[in-house]
């Protein structure tokens, strides 16, 4: 991976897979160990990630895993912000992600320190997203998805996953970019409109999603994908991601969006041994 990418108005160079900290500022994230709340559960968590080599600090204000409730834009800013502003004031050279698909949520936690924006929603649950980052001018996570949080299993239907979802991102990509946006990181969306079979074949197929020219992004940590498989739980699948991370730095991962930061930088580390010249 050799990347730039302008992120808060600095030329940033990464040369290696770096690492997102998922940051849940919820109290039903999928995974209970992700979930922070009050300023001081924040900070300590930022700052193990940070400690531990994270790149990016992803935080999140309202729970996207599947049939999760809907929460208020009001509810979901004002636990944002807050977050951000925690964050930034102990660590101000922090890069921060927005985990939202609100274009309003996103030009706040903008204002407010965030330098990337990350939308699960692709541009469909808010159709004034695209506009929004092009006009802001920030990175953008475009991830796969199909549907609410409330009916996206009803929608994991496809001939060929991997084509299809390929398909989808291309046209998105040319929309942001005449929009005039160029930094744009793809993520194939593992878990959402998807069924476990689906995430398997996009995994084992991820290399095919180099033809879309854009980083890609890898978030697989603790998912049903791995726990089901394993007849676990997602607080029992840590070993389970740090394994299939391996196989999505192999196949051309660029950032890994983890719950586990340590670990993460440590299948880093190994694969860029392996592959040394």
């Amino acid at each position: 991976m050799c990347e730039t990418m302008n992120i808060g108005g600095e030329l940033r160079v990464f040369n290696k897979p770096l690492t997102m900290g998922i940051l849940n500022l919820t109290d039903d994230s999928f995974y209970s160990g992700s979930r922070v709340a009050g300023n001081e559960s924040i900070l300590q968590k930022a700052t193990q990630m940070l400690d531990e080599g994270a790149e990016i600090l992803d935080l999140g204000a309202y729970s996207t895993r599947p049939g999760a409730d809907d929460i208020s834009e009001k509810q979901e800013t004002e636990r944002l912000i807050d977050g951000i502003k925690v964050v930034k004031d102990m660590y101000p050279h922090a890069i921060i992600s927005a985990d939202t698909f609100r274009a309003s949520v996103a030009r706040k936690a903008v204002c407010a320190g965030a330098s990337i924006i990350n939308d699960v929603g692709s541009g469909i649950l808010d159709k004034e997203m695209f506009d929004t980052v092009a006009e802001l001018g920030v990175p953008y996570v475009l991830m796969h998805n199909r549907g609410t949080p409330k009916n996206m299993n009803d929608k994991a239907v496809y001939q060929d996953v991997v084509s299809e979802v390929i398909f989808e991102l291309s046209e998105k990509i040319d929309s942001l970019r005449r929009k005039g946006l160029t930094d744009i990181i793809i993520d194939p969306g593992f878990g959402f409109a998807k069924t476990v079979e689906h995430n398997f074949e996009m995994l084992r197929r991820l290399g095919e999603f180099k033809m879309l020219e854009s980083p890609l992004l890898v978030g697989i940590s603790r998912k049903s994908m791995i726990w089901r498989t394993l007849e676990t739980t997602p607080e029992e699948a840590l070993n389970g991601t740090t394994a299939l991370n391996m196989l999505a730095l192999e196949r051309g991962a660029g950032i890994l969006r983890v719950h586990d930061v340590r670990e993460a930088k440590e299948c880093i580390a190994l694969m860029q041994k392996v592959h040394v010249n």
